[in-house]
């Protein structure tokens, strides 16, 4: 028996998706605040859907991938362990003056700062200096190490982040600090930038250095005690986490460098749509991964999802490469609220799993859009999650008639429809951002609407922006865990190593000789077959005289004098594609600055065939009356359940499913593919 499991733990609930011998299963659960609760309690549906003991189900399960909200959340409330930063002395106020960066607020009294990590009485200087062509100008001693280090831990530090000056260029001083602490201190853990980020720009490698040392002990505490409940059910397999940039690690390689799993669960719903888009045959597709509590939005493009180098983490700015994912506060838990200007907002604070929206029953007063959707008609309360969990229509009129429709002089519906349309404005504003703010046309894309809330709202979303198909994964409600199943093992080194096309090829490929050797060891590590196996060269460049680079992927192989003219080309037409054609600045030398090597394990998952449910459902044909968002009157409109066996319907009508519902508007078509997903046409706008 071959046994996959994808996990992915959201704001409000944690998914899960096994494929079983072909088979896929899926499950939900209610997320939780110690996240494994949340994961057992999603596991323990899709042991029972498939049928399984607890002595059957773990052992069994050869491949474990999960992502998280650990990291992100702790980022986005700014909920850290007690840091402190070793640097370079007189550089004690780099992250303070910040690049003298300001929120980009119009009102000057509310311009601020970026976040605080690290205090600055936890800042210490340490007595060294390194030149910027690595040369010791002044030595480190073994005195100030030690008296940098007790002075770091007397602030009561629980980890300790170190970057010093040009370490990227020579690494001993930061070394030698990480070996005084392993003999010294072995339960304190650290972060040392030349191994987590070896790159120029000093303010945004020390943000990088020390959000990862911020976050260690609170990964180190959650995986522990995920570890052990797993460990006690019988799992025998390595727990794999999906990383910032597309692919994932082993639990062992992802706690060197924790930072990685920012937004580790909306990359897996980027990597499925991906793949989904491939078996549709569609080349351009937009994805809008709609939960309780966000919505996650990217553009995939000739197959590629686009990578966002520097990325802004928590308002900061970092030397990571992240996938470019456009997120808003507009999910199913997202709070409708009137400001003090008498304007209805939605989001971008949640009501998350607990208390929740007021539906829930649970003690949340504050009407969410999942409460005007079930006062629009458009969720039925006997059936939500399978009729799992009961819904309370009562609480949610009361909720949005008092803190929406009195407030603002309005009914009941004209409120929830209020919600609607404005939380589905926000979304196709997010879409808006990565399509026609960068250049493309919407029209030209094919939406893949997922996530357990954005059934309802992708068609209204694909309306707006003009796009005119839309795909709803069958399993649309786990798709983000399903999509985590099919990521590569990805590895990345890089390292500051700047070279012009003046100097001579071979000083470059032996940089990138020096990376592939790193990787082939990380291939040994982590025992990725040899057939399974890609590097790939990538080179961040730029213009001489400007500040930031565009990364460029090398053609593989030595390189020589003869490929130079080949690497300029590329740089070129790389450059014109992200800001356009005729911009790049062709006079003027090019400047290579970072070196990179991605290394790539291909994944081997098994085919999905059918669901559990295929070959099972009936069709039933419900009626219902809602209110129309498109249209603003109330409607009475088919729902069918078991659409597999009906294959195809016109608008307006709902599709229910045991964890999620779709609507396809007045004029629309849906139609099942042969994957068994829902492709939905919109009549085109003019």
């Amino acid at each position: 028996m071959a046994l996959h499991v994808g996990i992915d733990v959201g704001g409000t609930f944690t998914d899960a998706v096994a494929v079983l011998d072909n088979r896929a299963v899926r499950g939900k659960a209610f997320s939780t605040k110690d996240v494994t609760t949340g994961i057992l309690g999603a596991l323990a549906v899709l042991r029972e859907r498939a049928g399984l003991s607890e002595e059957e189900f773990y052992p069994a399960v050869d491949r474990f991938v999960l992502g998280n909200t650990i990291v992100t959340n702790a980022v986005d409330e700014q909920k850290y362990a007690t840091v402190a930063l070793l640097t370079t002395q007189g550089f004690r106020d780099t992250m303070r003056i910040a690049r003298s960066a300001r929120t980009d607020e119009r009102d000057p009294h509310r311009m601020l700062p970026p976040p605080g990590i690290v205090e600055r009485g936890r800042v210490i200087e340490v007595a060294e200096r390194v030149d910027a062509h690595g040369e010791v100008l002044l030595p480190l001693r073994q005195e100030a190490v030690a008296a940098a280090v007790d002075a770091a831990l007397a602030t009561g530090a629980e980890a300790i982040a170190v970057c010093l000056l040009w370490s990227f260029r020579n690494p001993a001083h930061e070394q030698a600090i990480g070996r005084y602490l392993r003999e010294n201190h072995p339960t304190v853990p650290f972060t040392l930038s030349s191994s987590l980020t070896p790159v120029y720009r000093e303010y945004e490698r020390m943000v990088t250095t020390a959000l990862d040392a911020a976050v260690k002990p609170l990964v180190a505490s959650h995986f522990d005690h995920l570890a052990e409940q797993l460990r006690a059910r019988g799992l025998r397999t390595r727990v794999q986490i999906m990383q910032v940039h597309g692919g994932f690690l082993s639990v062992e390689e992802t706690s060197k460098a924790p930072i990685s799993m920012f937004n580790s669960g909306p990359v897996g719903g980027v990597t499925g749509a991906r793949l989904l888009g491939q078996q549709l045959g569609r080349r351009r597709v937009l994805t809008a991964d709609m939960g309780g509590t966000s919505l996650d939005a990217a553009a995939i493009m000739d197959d590629e999802f686009r990578l966002l180098p520097r990325a802004e983490i928590g308002g900061l700015p970092t030397s990571l490469t992240v996938v470019d994912i456009e997120t808003i506060g507009a999910g199913g838990g997202s709070a409708a609220w009137v400001d003090g200007r008498g304007l209805l907002r939605v989001g971008p604070h949640s009501t998350g799993s607990t208390p929740g929206p007021a539906c829930y029953g649970k003690g949340g007063t504050r009407p969410a859009v999942t409460d005007a959707a079930l006062v629009l008609g458009l969720i039925n309360p006997d059936y939500y999650l399978g009729g799992t969990v009961e819904l309370h229509p009562e609480l949610a009129r009361e909720a949005l008639r008092s803190h929406v429709a009195e407030p603002l002089g309005l009914t009941v519906d004209a409120a929830a429809e209020g919600v609607y349309r404005l939380a589905t404005s926000q979304m196709a504003n997010a879409l808006r951002k990565i399509t026609v703010n960068r250049g493309h046309d919407p029209r030209e894309f094919t939406l893949v609407g997922f996530g357990g809330a954005c059934g309802l709202f992708a068609a209204s979303i694909a309306a707006e922006i003009g796009v005119t198909e839309l795909v709803i994964p069958r399993n649309a409600a786990v798709f983000s865990a399903y999509g985590l199943m099919h990521a590569d093992s990805v590895f990345s080194a890089v390292r500051t190593s700047p070279w012009t096309m003046q100097q001579p090829a071979a000083d470059l490929d032996r940089e990138f000789q020096a990376l592939e050797r790193r990787a082939r060891e990380w291939f040994e590590a982590e025992g990725i077959p040899e057939d399974r196996r890609e590097l790939h060269r990538e080179a961040d460049m730029k213009f001489a005289g400007q500040i930031f680079e565009v990364t460029t992927r090398l053609s593989g192989g030595t390189f020589t004098e003869a490929d130079k003219d080949e690497l300029r080309a590329r740089f070129i037409a790389d450059y014109e594609k992200e800001f356009g054609t005729g911009t790049a600045w062709t006079e003027t030398d090019i400047l290579l600055v970072n070196s990179r090597v991605r290394a790539v394990g291909r994944s081997d998952v098994q085919r999905v065939r059918r669901s559990a449910e295929a070959g099972e459902e009936t069709h039933a044909l419900l009626r219902r009356t809602v209110l129309e968002p498109a249209t603003g009157a109330r409607t009475e409109v088919d729902v069918h359940r078991g659409f597999a066996a009906l294959a195809r319907a016109k608008g307006p009508c709902l599709l229910e499913e045991p964890d999620t519902t779709v609507l396809v508007p007045t004029g629309a078509t849906v139609e099942l593919t042969e994957a068994g997903h829902f492709l939905i046409r919109l009549e085109p706008t003019v």
